[in-house]
């Protein structure tokens, strides 16, 4: 008999709880908006990811690999070639993802201002 698992990432135990993690870590987040543009080599997402560490794409993508949202091609050349994309469920994170960016840029502006009020107020605490 295959087991159920309800899905309540509010709770500590929750399965739901790592693929979560993967998929809205920094650098999983922005590996998915890359990917969303299409598939790409391993040098190539570490260019387009600025500032990520190769040891952190690698961890990254084997995540995001597990959890059903990268596929990996390994094409059978000498020397390696492997391809990243997006499977059909990380082409639905991604876009999930890629609404959250939207509005990052969309409202660039109101982000700033609210985090310079803050520091201001912290300021003259």
């Amino acid at each position: 008999m295959e087991s159920v698992h309800v899905v309540s990432p509010f709770d500590v135990n929750c399965p739901s709880r790592p693929v979560m993690e993967h998929l809205s870590s920094r650098w999983g987040v922005l590996v998915q908006i890359v990917l969303l543009r299409g598939t790409h080599r391993f040098n190539e997402l570490r260019r387009e990811v600025g500032g990520v560490s190769e040891k952190m794409l690698a961890q990254t993508l084997q995540a995001l690999e597990r959890d059903g949202v990268v596929h990996r091609l390994v094409h059978p050349v000498i020397p390696p070639h492997v391809d990243y994309s997006l499977t059909e469920l990380g082409v639905r994170t991604a876009t999930a993802v890629r609404g959250l960016f939207d509005l990052l840029f969309e409202r660039w502006e109101d982000f700033a201002t609210a985090q310079e009020a803050y520091d201001e107020r912290k300021a003259r605490a």
